[in-house]
C-alpha cells in the first residue's frame, strides 16, 4: 500500500470520471437511445448509453498504470540510490528505506503492468485495437520514467509525460471507449473538443501534483544527480510553474464548461484553487 502511494491515485480516477462524463454529456446524440420511445429524462438516456463494463476496464487500466508506475519508480530510484533516506525528504520509499528488497518490488511492478496490459487487452476486443498501441506507449512510458538506462525523468521530461498519459490520452481515451464502442461512431469534432478541453485541464492539475513533489526533492535530487525539471529550473522559477499549471486550468474551464452549457460552473471552484497557491 505504501509503494502504491494511494494519495497519488485520483490523479488515475479522476481523468475516467471525466472522459466517461463527456461521453454521458453527449448522451442525447446516440440515435439508439434518442429516438427511444417514450422519451426518456436526459439522465436516463445518459445512464442507458453509457458502455458501464468499458467504464470499469478504463478505471482498472489507469488505475494499475498509476500502481506499476509508482512501483517502477520506488524500483529504479531505490536500485539507482536516489532515495536515499539521508538525502531525500518526503514519505519513506520501499526500496530505498529497507522495507522491501527491489527484488520484491520488481515483482509487484511486473504484476501490475499485466493487470494493465490484460485490462487493456479487453478493452481492445470490446472497442478496436488502435488501443493497444496506445496500452504499449502508456506502460513503456510507466517504466522508462525512472527505468531503463536513460531514463527521462532524470532529463526533465517527467512533466511531459504526466501531462500526456495522466491528462489526454486517459480522458480522451475513456470518452472514446464509450463513443467508439462498435455501434456508435460519434467523435465528431464537438465530442473531441470537449474530452481533449478537459483532458489539458487535468493533465495541468497532474503535472501540478507532479511539480510540487519535485519541488520539495529538489535539494534530495540535486545531490543524487535526478536532472529534473524542477532541479533546472530551480525553486523559485518551479514556484511559477506551478501557479501556472494551477492557474490554466481555471482559465479554461469556463469555455470548456460552455461547450455543455454549464459555464457558470467554474467560479464555484476559486476556494479550492487558491488555497494550495498560497500554501
Amino acid at each position: 500500500m505504501l509503494g502504491a502511494r494511494p494519495r497519488t491515485l485520483p490523479a488515475a480516477v479522476v481523468p475516467v470520471l471525466v472522459g466517461t462524463a463527456c461521453a454521458w454529456g453527449l448522451a442525447d446524440r446516440v440515435d439508439a437511445v434518442k429516438d427511444s420511445f417514450p422519451p426518456q429524462p436526459f439522465w436516463v438516456r445518459g445512464i442507458a448509453a453509457l458502455d458501464l463494463l468499458n467504464f470499469a476496464l478504463a478505471l482498472v487500466v489507469a488505475l494499475a498504470l498509476q500502481i506499476a508506475t509508482n512501483y517502477a519508480n520506488d524500483y529504479s530510484d531505490g536500485k539507482r540510490g536516489t532515495d536515499d533516506p539521508t538525502k531525500r525528504v518526503g514519505p519513506p520509499r520501499l526500496v530505498g528505506n529497507g522495507l522491501a528488497t527491489a527484488a520484491e518490488v520488481k515483482v509487484a511492478m511486473v504484476l501490475t503492468f499485466l493487470v494493465a496490459g490484460v485490462a487493456g487487452g479487453m478493452l481492445a476486443l470490446r472497442v478496436g485495437w488502435e488501443l493497444v498501441p496506445a496500452g504499449v506507449a502508456a506502460i513503456a512510458a510507466g517504466y522508462f520514467y525512472t527505468g531503463g538506462p536513460k531514463p527521462y525523468g532524470y532529463l526533465g521530461l517527467g512533466e511531459a509525460f504526466v501531462f500526456t498519459f495522466f491528462g489526454l490520452v486517459a480522458t480522451v481515451g475513456s470518452t472514446y471507449v464509450q463513443l467508439n464502442r462498435g455501434r456508435l461512431q460519434l467523435m465528431d469534432g464537438s465530442a473531441w473538443w470537449l474530452s481533449v478541453g478537459a483532458g489539458v485541464v487535468l493533465g495541468c492539475l497532474a503535472t501540478a501534483l507532479l511539480v510540487v513533489n519535485n519541488l520539495r526533492d529538489i535539494p534530495g535530487d540535486t545531490i543524487s544527480g535526478k536532472r529534473t525539471l524542477a532541479v533546472k529550473l530551480g525553486d523559485r522559477r518551479t514556484r511559477f510553474l506551478y501557479v501556472g499549471l494551477m492557474v490554466a486550468p481555471f482559465v479554461l474551464l469556463p469555455m470548456i464548461a460552455g461547450l455543455s452549457g454549464r459555464a457558470g460552473a467554474a467560479p464555484a471552484l476559486l476556494p479550492v484553487w487558491l488555497r494550495p497557491i498560497r500554501r
